[in-house]
Parts: C-alpha cells; structure tokens; sequence
C-alpha cells in the first residue's frame, strides 16, 4: 500500500489567499485543493507502513536541522509555457535556499529523480485555456511579497483530493 506525500511552504497571509484568489479566479479546477505554496517536494508515492513514515519523518527533521531561516522575495510572474501549461509567480530571492532545502529533502528515503529540473515558484494557473494562464500573468505582474521562511511542511495526498498537512518541521535557528 502507497500514500502520496509532498513537501512545501505555504504561503503566509495576506499574500497566501490573494494568490488563491487569483488561481481560482483562473478557472484552475486545483485552485480549492491546494492553497498557494512553494513545492520543495512534489507528489511522491512513499510506503504507507509505519515504519516507512517513521524513516521518512527522522529524514525530515534531520533536513530542517541542517538548514538555516531564510527570506523570500516573490516578485512577478514567469511561465513554463509551452513545455507545461503553468503560470507562476516568481521567486526573486531565497531561490538557492530554496534549492539546497528541496535537494537534501529529495535525499535517502525521498530520492527521486525529477521530470524537470527544480524551479522554485508558487503556482496561480494550471492547464487552464491560454487566456486564462495570460490573464492571471498580467494580473499579478506587478505583485511582491517578502516573508521569512523558518521551516516547512510535509502534506499527504487525502482521499477527497486535498493536501493534509501532517508535520511542520522548523528549520535550524543557530
């Protein structure tokens, strides 16, 4: 038996239901399942067996321990258009904190390898008609946040088709 988990950091209000808003607003059929976020794991099948999620929980909080608090700064908009159907809005900074965190964490039992190569974003379209995707581009063009990122979650894919969270697991404060 398989659970599917994923690791991410949600985005913080206001910020978080605005960019919500506008997904939805985007006619992404996603947009109530899963809130804004930044992935640092995507969807991955693991064991469903207690023992299982006991080794991937250890791993978890042996990657927080190893990373440090960080500031992002999501400015703008960016596209995967045309390989993905996808609308973003982009990381300004924090994008190689964003990069090393997501690398340990798809280390020991989460390894795997990736369809594209990681590019930290938070999704606000997603295979939604082109007018769409440039609508929600141009809406949030001009769109800016900075928050601290002092730790993340890991999520499990529920049976209604939401994100869960499980455990939030802090990053290291030395």
């Amino acid at each position: 038996m398989v659970r599917t988990i994923g690791v991410a950091v949600g985005i913080p209000e206001p910020w978080g239901s605005q960019l919500d808003e506008h997904r939805s607003a985007s006619g992404d059929p996603m947009a109530p399942l899963i809130p804004a976020h930044l992935t640092l794991l995507g969807p991955t099948e693991v064991d469903a067996a207690p023992d299982a999620a006991a080794k991937i929980n250890a791993h978890l909080t042996s990657v927080a321990a190893s990373h440090r608090p960080f500031h992002v700064h999501l400015r703008g908009t960016g596209t995967f258009r045309p390989i993905t159907q996808v609308v973003f809005v982009a990381v300004a900074a924090g994008i190689g904190e964003c990069e090393l965190l997501s690398a340990d964490i798809r280390s020991g039992p989460l390894a795997r390898v990736l369809s594209y190569p990681y590019h930290p974003h938070v999704t606000v379209g997603h295979d939604v008609p082109s007018k769409a995707l440039d609508a929600v581009f141009d809406e949030l063009a001009g769109f800016e946040a900075r928050f601290p990122i002092d730790g993340f979650t890991l999520y499990e894919h529920g049976a209604d088709g939401r994100w869960q969270p499980q455990r939030r697991f802090m990053l290291a404060d030395r």
